[in-house]
């Protein structure tokens, strides 16, 4: 499943609200101008159609809820990441975030420990 960046901006918003209309949607975007609400709405269908998003309906109007997790779309991102930039390389991936002063040195040592205790 592929989320691009205006989906997961939504599901943000909907995750933090639980469920939104797509007016209430439009609001919460860090965007000026907003966008408008045929352009938001069309997202979110598509959403619905992936399955990252089910909804109520109220008369014409429908409340939209998320039914992905954030943890669900985490590990979406970053296996692509892994995939698409490290060549399926954690080593890489960690060697790059390490070089670029990304991870301290204790979140380091606190992820060998991780490991050491899975092993």
């Amino acid at each position: 499943m592929n989320i691009n960046k205006k989906e997961e901006e939504i599901m943000k918003i909907l995750w933090n609200r639980e469920s939104a209309f797509v007016k209430e949607i439009i609001a919460d975007l860090d965007e000026d101008p907003k966008p408008p609400y045929n352009t938001i709405s069309s997202v979110v269908r598509r959403m619905v159609d992936k399955g990252l998003l089910k909804y109520h309906s109220f008369g014409k109007t429908h409340q939209y809820y998320p039914v992905v997790t954030k943890e669900e779309v985490k590990n979406i991102k970053a296996t692509s990441l892994l995939k698409d930039y490290f060549d399926n390389s954690f080593s890489d991936m960690l060697s790059y975030f390490v070089a670029e002063g990304s991870a301290d040195t204790k979140e380091i040592e606190e992820l060998l420990k991780q490991i050491k205790k899975q092993k």
